[in-house]
């Protein structure tokens, strides 16, 4: 996994690449990117699957917040970025959230 922020210099907003490999995924066919950008919608941002088999997402966030977020795997599996800024725990046991700082 992997995150890439750009500050735009244009406008008021962070360039946010996610990017989950396909090894991580195991071949899934499809993974959602869900968080607090998308009021943790599990179909709202689908992630485009990539010829190499990762997955890719670009979000243009709000500058000086955090985002809570997950990945969704085939619907059913969830998975933490152990890369993200840092991870918050839930309120479900053994659980953590992933968080981006822009």
């Amino acid at each position: 996994m992997s995150i890439q922020k750009q500050f735009l210099k244009s406008r008021p907003e962070c360039k946010v690449r996610f990017r989950v490999s396909k090894d991580q995924v195991n071949d899934a066919s499809n993974v959602h990117l869900v968080g607090d950008f998308n009021d943790w919608d599990t179909s709202a941002t689908p992630m485009d699957q990539l010829k190499s088999g990762d997955f890719c997402a670009v979000l243009y966030l709000e500058p000086d917040q955090s985002y809570q977020f997950r990945y969704l795997v085939d619907g059913n599996e969830w998975i933490t970025d152990i890369e993200a800024d840092r991870l918050v725990p839930t309120p479900y046991p053994d659980v953590q959230n992933s968080v981006i700082v822009t």
